[in-house]
């Protein structure tokens, strides 16, 4: 049992921490809350508190809640997901815990706040192919094509996905876009968007479209280089 609440106690940590210093708790407090897939009925039910307190925290209209208010949050999202199995907390502690290699993963950042997909898309000279722009990320993830298709389980493949999966994959050098969607179709979580690297619009496998508007994931194509896609998001400040 040790193990099992010292990771539950590191990802607690890790929660809070994000959410305390975010410049928006409010988002931070709602992504953790919808990462759990927890109605917020139920989490203001089991803090004792009306459900306009919640949303109120987590649309900015109250002020930002202090540690200790943020730490019974977080640790009764926990106690939620720890009655129905501990699945997310599994999940996230994984991440917590393993470095999947430089060769894999070029680069992985989370946002604090929501991103538009419509402005990410611009930064990295995106082309869509399929779904809808209209949504935001929390995230992105630089993905080494063939070696993560080569090399990861599906366990470490979900790894890419950081602290959420509402997230960009760019996946670089990619000959026709079909394995990385036919690795993210065998996995149990699904990107928000798929951007291919290295390929044009006419060159990608017709099958890809098929495969997104099944996982209604968004599909773009980039042909910047992945350094210069590298540094220019690192660059943004959104």
């Amino acid at each position: 049992m040790s193990m099992k609440s010292g990771l539950r106690n590191q990802l607690a940590e890790k929660m809070a921490g994000e959410i305390t210093l975010s410049d928006s708790p409010g988002h931070a407090l709602k992504k953790w809350r919808m990462n759990f897939e927890i109605a917020p009925g139920v989490l203001s039910e089991r803090l004792g508190v009306s459900p306009s307190v919640i949303s109120d925290y987590e649309g900015g209209r109250r002020k930002s809640p202090g540690t200790a208010v943020v730490g019974k949050i977080v640790d009764t999202l926990l106690a939620i997901d720890e009655e129905d199995g501990a699945k997310h907390i599994q999940k996230f502690s994984t991440m917590l815990f393993t470095s999947v290699e430089d060769d894999v993963i070029y680069d992985l950042h989370e946002y604090g706040t929501a991103v538009p997909l419509q402005k990410f898309a611009d930064a990295i000279g995106c082309t869509l192919l399929w779904g809808a722009m209209d949504q935001v990320i929390f995230g992105y993830t630089v993905v080494n094509s063939l070696n993560a298709i080569m090399q990861l389980s599906s366990d470490e493949f979900n790894r890419i996905y950081g602290w959420s999966t509402e997230r960009a994959l760019v996946f670089t050098n990619v000959s026709t876009g079909k394995s990385p969607m036919v690795a993210i179709r065998v996995t149990p979580f699904k990107p928000r968007c798929v951007v291919l690297q290295g390929i044009d619009a006419a060159d990608v496998h017709p099958m890809v479209g098929k495969m997104a508007e099944r996982d209604r994931i968004t599909v773009l194509c980039t042909s910047m280089e992945i350094d210069k896609i590298v540094s220019t998001l690192r660059e943004q400040e959104w």
